[in-house]
């Protein structure tokens, strides 16, 4: 059988290959926009038990009869397995309860042909530049593509990541953010139609998402130069979570350490003797640059000197760490200039990462059906387009945090530029 496959009798012969499992990568219009806003120039399909992939063409200008998406829904559908480069991004055209991430550990990057380069520099505005490029240049790029992930298939897959990781930045990527046409043009010089989407990317040496697209860092916008006022509630407002002292809260988990209801950096400001905000600054640089010889003897410390000890003896001698709850692991051949303070931060930023995921997963539960929608997840912080209607929704998410003993703050306002607290 021929490798494009660009009418209804030969996608049914293709079909009637019976095979039950198969490599996916989408070939969207342009690779430059959204997933949310690009539609599918066409599939590339690998069977894993066949010799060579193939081409299903939804939209092309060389192929003259082109295949209908529903058709090949219909036949991704019914597979057992569907395996993928990139979760996430699959989801967005196709939300299959059957796809299997193989470069949660290995993240690649495959280099386009010199026919994508050069009609991607030529057109780096166009959005369906991708129907340009020769049929046989995207599949002559998938086949090195599944040649280069082709021993991942049968790897053992991090299902924390593959399940819940994957669906949770998927649904607040689909969400996306309101924003006022002439404000988010000002500061960010960019037009829009007055909704903009995020990109999350998990797969970081660390594992804690970055949120950049098109050139904006969503995870760190500007406090001060009022580009926040750009973003703006659909519904009655925005609410933001903010989740206090984050890092020592988890690690007061890991090492069984009890601050009670008091706020901990309230408690070390007195222990210090300084006010809040250099006692905050004074605690993160010990629990990542060292204990200061003057506090070594404070029990919190105390239990983190004997965590950290245990945790840098494993590494050393197990050569790798598994993080609670995700069950990732950080293997020292893998990682350059390690040091016990370094390896706690990325374990701590791990930890991080997987408590947040499982509240994303109680707050979605929460706004089933719901106007209110979870718009943004950045680190210690969660926002909400949220609806004046629903106000149980707030007491619900509110609970979340209360039985995951976590703090929060409360903030509000018609633009993400707020300040006061609820």
């Amino acid at each position: 059988m021929f490798w494009l496959v660009e009418n209804k009798s030969q996608l049914d012969e293709f079909c009637y290959k019976g095979f039950k499992e198969a490599f996916v990568e989408i070939i969207p219009y342009s690779p430059f926009y959204h997933p949310t806003q690009t539609p599918i120039c066409a599939i590339y399909v690998r069977p894993v038990q066949d010799v060579k992939g193939y081409i299903l063409p939804i939209f092309h200008t060389e192929v003259q009869e082109n295949l209908y998406e529903d058709q090949i829904y219909g036949l991704l559908k019914g597979l057992d397995k569907i395996y993928c480069r990139d979760k996430k991004e699959f989801l967005h055209y196709f939300p299959f309860k059957h796809l299997v991430d193989i470069t949660l550990t290995s993240p690649t990057y495959i280099q386009p042909t010199q026919a994508h380069e050069f009609l991607y520099r030529k057109y780096p505005n166009r959005a369906d530049v991708n129907i340009l490029v020769p049929i046989v240049k995207h599949y002559e790029y998938c086949e090195s593509l599944f040649e280069e992930l082709e021993h991942l298939i049968y790897q053992p897959v991090n299902e924390f990541y593959n399940h819940k990781v994957s669906w949770m930045l998927y649904a607040i990527e689909q969400a996306g953010l309101t924003v006022d046409i002439a404000l988010y043009e000002h500061y960010f010089d960019q037009s829009t139609e007055g909704v903009v989407y995020t990109q999350y990317n998990f797969k970081t040496l660390t594992t804690r998402p970055s949120n950049t697209f098109k050139g904006i860092n969503y995870a760190a916008l500007n406090k001060e130069n009022g580009c926040r006022k750009a973003f703006i509630a659909h519904n009655s407002s925005l609410v933001e979570f903010d989740i206090a002292a984050y890092h020592p809260t988890l690690l007061s988990k890991l090492v069984g350490y009890d601050f009670g209801d008091e706020d901990i950096y309230s408690h070390f400001a007195k222990v210090y003797g300084m006010d809040r905000k250099d006692a905050k600054i004074l605690t993160l640089q010990q629990l990542y640059g060292g204990i200061l010889p003057k506090y070594e003897n404070l029990e919190f410390f105390k239990k983190v000197k004997v965590y950290v000890d245990d945790l840098w003896q494993t590494f050393q001698h197990d050569g790798f760490i598994e993080c609670p709850i995700s069950k990732h692991k950080f293997y020292r051949d893998k990682l350059e200039n390690m040091n016990p303070q370094k390896l706690l931060n990325y374990l701590i930023q791990n930890l991080e990462t997987a408590y947040n995921v499982n509240i994303l997963w109680e707050v979605f539960k929460a706004l089933k059906n719901k106007k209110t929608k979870l718009v943004l997840y950045t680190y210690d912080s969660f926002l909400l387009d949220w609806s004046d209607a629903e106000e149980e929704v707030l007491i619900e998410i509110k609970k979340i945090f209360k039985k995951h003993k976590l703090n929060i703050k409360v903030a509000h306002g018609i633009s993400y530029d707020f300040r006061p607290t609820l």
